[in-house]
């Protein structure tokens, strides 16, 4: 276990495991279209999305968007900012944000409705981890990893202050690593 580790809460069997059904339950859901545009949302989704795009037997293109919330805090602004657009144009296109968490949901909430101005012909979202406990806004999340309680996570592509993103499982971080 990493030293800044309090305790591991998804172990790398885990998550492989659950990407896997995610990858097949998606698959089903477009077997009938003409493929799908995942867009992951840079940096915490890009390891988590990769590991699900190549579980999918559905035809797929690959964007991404950078959005900032957080800077180097460990909570939420609630302010969204697009630092990085798509490059496709998604209008009548099945479109699916994979993100590595929802927590108060601002962020999704704000590119949803971003994106569907945009005239997609469905727009869904997949996450890795959902904490709903820390819920502002309602936001649907169509496929969904893990739920998880009120704890500072990292690891599997989430970071704090560009750290642990690297980290095979993931773990709830001791307080003192990022109370400051």
């Amino acid at each position: 276990m990493h030293p800044e580790a309090k305790k591991i809460l998804v172990r790398e069997e885990d998550i492989n495991s659950r990407v896997k059904e995610l990858g097949d339950l998606i698959s089903r859901d477009y077997r009938d279209t003409d493929g799908l545009l995942v867009v992951g949302i840079l940096k915490g989704a890009v390891i988590f999305m990769a590991d699900l795009v190549r579980q999918l037997t559905i035809p797929v293109k690959l964007d991404f968007m950078a959005v900032s919330s957080y800077g180097k805090a460990s909570e939420s602004s609630g302010v969204v900012r697009i630092l990085k657009d798509l490059e496709h144009n998604i209008q009548g296109k099945h479109l699916l944000i994979v993100e590595d968490i929802v927590d108060t949901g601002l962020t999704l909430k704000y590119l949803k409705e971003n994106l569907e101005t945009r005239g997609p012909a469905s727009l869904k979202i997949c996450t890795l981890l959902d904490k709903p406990a820390r819920r502002k806004v309602n936001v649907e999340v169509n496929y969904n990893g893990f739920i998880i309680g009120d704890e500072f996570v990292v690891g599997y592509g989430l970071d704090y202050n560009e750290r642990y993103r690297n980290e095979k499982s993931i773990f709830i971080l001791k307080p003192e690593v990022y109370a400051s």
